[in-house]
Protein backbone atom coordinates (compact mmCIF):
# COMPACT_ATOMS: atom_id res chain seq x y z
CA UNK A 1 0.00 0.00 0.00
CA UNK A 2 1.16 3.50 -0.81
CA UNK A 3 1.77 5.69 2.24
CA UNK A 4 -1.31 7.98 2.52
CA UNK A 5 0.87 10.94 3.43
CA UNK A 6 2.67 10.73 0.07
CA UNK A 7 1.63 13.61 -2.16
CA UNK A 8 1.32 12.99 -5.91
CA UNK A 9 1.44 15.92 -8.34
CA UNK A 10 2.44 14.91 -11.88
CA UNK A 11 1.39 11.45 -12.98
CA UNK A 12 0.53 12.09 -16.64
CA UNK A 13 0.25 8.79 -18.58
CA UNK A 14 1.63 6.79 -15.63
CA UNK A 15 0.80 3.09 -15.28
CA UNK A 16 -0.68 2.50 -11.83
CA UNK A 17 -2.63 -0.65 -12.73
CA UNK A 18 -4.08 -2.33 -9.60
CA UNK A 19 -2.31 0.16 -7.33
CA UNK A 20 -3.48 0.45 -3.75
CA UNK A 21 -3.90 4.19 -3.31
CA UNK A 22 -6.28 3.97 -0.37
CA UNK A 23 -6.22 7.36 1.41
CA UNK A 24 -3.60 8.77 -1.01
CA UNK A 25 -3.32 12.53 -1.35
CA UNK A 26 -3.94 13.20 -5.04
CA UNK A 27 -4.94 16.84 -4.57
CA UNK A 28 -3.89 19.05 -7.51
CA UNK A 29 -2.36 15.99 -9.24
CA UNK A 30 -2.34 15.81 -13.02
CA UNK A 31 -3.45 12.25 -13.74
CA UNK A 32 -4.54 12.88 -17.32
CA UNK A 33 -4.33 9.71 -19.43
CA UNK A 34 -2.91 7.70 -16.48
CA UNK A 35 -3.78 4.00 -16.17
CA UNK A 36 -5.47 3.47 -12.80
CA UNK A 37 -7.50 0.46 -13.89
CA UNK A 38 -8.52 -1.83 -11.03
CA UNK A 39 -6.89 0.53 -8.51
CA UNK A 40 -8.12 0.90 -4.94
CA UNK A 41 -8.77 4.64 -4.56
CA UNK A 42 -11.12 4.43 -1.59
CA UNK A 43 -10.82 7.54 0.60
CA UNK A 44 -8.26 9.14 -1.73
CA UNK A 45 -8.27 12.94 -1.89
CA UNK A 46 -8.72 14.35 -5.39
CA UNK A 47 -9.43 18.07 -4.81
CA UNK A 48 -8.44 20.08 -7.93
CA UNK A 49 -6.95 17.03 -9.69
CA UNK A 50 -7.10 16.51 -13.47
CA UNK A 51 -8.40 13.07 -14.44
CA UNK A 52 -9.23 13.77 -18.09
CA UNK A 53 -8.74 10.71 -20.26
CA UNK A 54 -7.71 8.62 -17.25
CA UNK A 55 -8.35 4.86 -17.32
CA UNK A 56 -10.21 4.00 -14.10
CA UNK A 57 -11.70 0.73 -15.39
CA UNK A 58 -13.04 -1.42 -12.52
CA UNK A 59 -11.46 0.85 -9.89
CA UNK A 60 -12.79 1.21 -6.36
CA UNK A 61 -13.84 4.83 -5.81
CA UNK A 62 -16.36 4.08 -3.08
CA UNK A 63 -17.50 7.30 -1.41
CA UNK A 64 -14.75 9.41 -3.00
CA UNK A 65 -15.20 13.15 -3.47
CA UNK A 66 -14.72 14.16 -7.12
CA UNK A 67 -16.45 17.54 -6.87
CA UNK A 68 -15.85 19.84 -9.81
CA UNK A 69 -13.13 17.61 -11.31
CA UNK A 70 -12.28 17.14 -14.97
CA UNK A 71 -13.04 13.52 -15.89
CA UNK A 72 -13.84 14.23 -19.54
CA UNK A 73 -13.16 11.22 -21.74
CA UNK A 74 -12.20 9.08 -18.73
CA UNK A 75 -12.88 5.33 -18.73
CA UNK A 76 -14.87 4.57 -15.57
CA UNK A 77 -16.54 1.43 -16.89
CA UNK A 78 -17.27 -1.17 -14.21
CA UNK A 79 -15.94 1.17 -11.51
CA UNK A 80 -17.44 1.33 -8.02
CA UNK A 81 -18.63 4.90 -7.50
CA UNK A 82 -21.27 4.10 -4.86
CA UNK A 83 -21.99 7.18 -2.75
CA UNK A 84 -19.33 9.17 -4.64
CA UNK A 85 -19.69 12.95 -4.75
CA UNK A 86 -19.49 14.03 -8.39
CA UNK A 87 -21.22 17.39 -8.06
CA UNK A 88 -20.36 19.70 -10.96
CA UNK A 89 -17.81 17.18 -12.31
CA UNK A 90 -17.05 17.20 -16.03
CA UNK A 91 -17.85 13.68 -17.22
CA UNK A 92 -18.47 14.62 -20.85
CA UNK A 93 -17.71 11.72 -23.21
CA UNK A 94 -16.73 9.54 -20.24
CA UNK A 95 -17.36 5.78 -20.34
CA UNK A 96 -19.54 4.93 -17.33
CA UNK A 97 -20.95 1.69 -18.75
CA UNK A 98 -21.72 -0.97 -16.13
CA UNK A 99 -20.56 1.47 -13.43
CA UNK A 100 -22.09 1.34 -9.96
CA UNK A 101 -23.33 4.86 -9.23
CA UNK A 102 -25.91 3.93 -6.59
CA UNK A 103 -26.34 6.80 -4.16
CA UNK A 104 -23.84 8.98 -6.04
CA UNK A 105 -24.37 12.73 -6.24
CA UNK A 106 -24.19 13.85 -9.88
CA UNK A 107 -25.97 17.17 -9.34
CA UNK A 108 -24.95 19.73 -11.97
CA UNK A 109 -22.46 17.27 -13.50
CA UNK A 110 -21.71 17.46 -17.22
CA UNK A 111 -22.60 14.04 -18.64
CA UNK A 112 -22.96 15.18 -22.26
CA UNK A 113 -22.23 12.29 -24.65
CA UNK A 114 -21.26 10.04 -21.71
CA UNK A 115 -21.92 6.30 -21.95
CA UNK A 116 -24.11 5.19 -19.02
CA UNK A 117 -25.28 1.92 -20.62
CA UNK A 118 -26.09 -0.66 -17.95
CA UNK A 119 -24.93 1.72 -15.17
CA UNK A 120 -26.62 1.34 -11.79
CA UNK A 121 -28.19 4.69 -10.89
CA UNK A 122 -30.58 3.74 -8.06
CA UNK A 123 -30.69 6.55 -5.54
CA UNK A 124 -28.29 8.73 -7.58
CA UNK A 125 -28.95 12.48 -7.61
CA UNK A 126 -29.06 13.94 -11.12
CA UNK A 127 -30.60 17.37 -10.45
CA UNK A 128 -29.27 19.90 -12.96
CA UNK A 129 -27.06 17.32 -14.70
CA UNK A 130 -26.39 17.91 -18.41
CA UNK A 131 -27.33 14.71 -20.24
CA UNK A 132 -27.50 15.84 -23.88
CA UNK A 133 -26.39 12.99 -26.14
CA UNK A 134 -25.69 10.65 -23.22
CA UNK A 135 -26.35 6.95 -23.66
CA UNK A 136 -28.68 6.05 -20.82
CA UNK A 137 -28.66 2.74 -18.84
CA UNK A 138 -31.38 1.28 -21.07
CA UNK A 139 -29.31 2.03 -24.20
CA UNK A 140 -31.39 5.00 -25.41
CA UNK A 141 -29.76 8.33 -26.19
CA UNK A 142 -30.91 11.31 -24.15
CA UNK A 143 -32.17 14.24 -26.24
Amino acid sequence: MINPSVVFRRLIQQALYRANLNQANLMCANLSAANLSQANLKNAQFNSANLSGTNLYASNLLGVSLINLNLSGANLSQANLCAADLRSANLSQANLSVTDLRGANLSNANLEKANLKDAKLEGAKLEGAKLSGAIMPDGTTHE
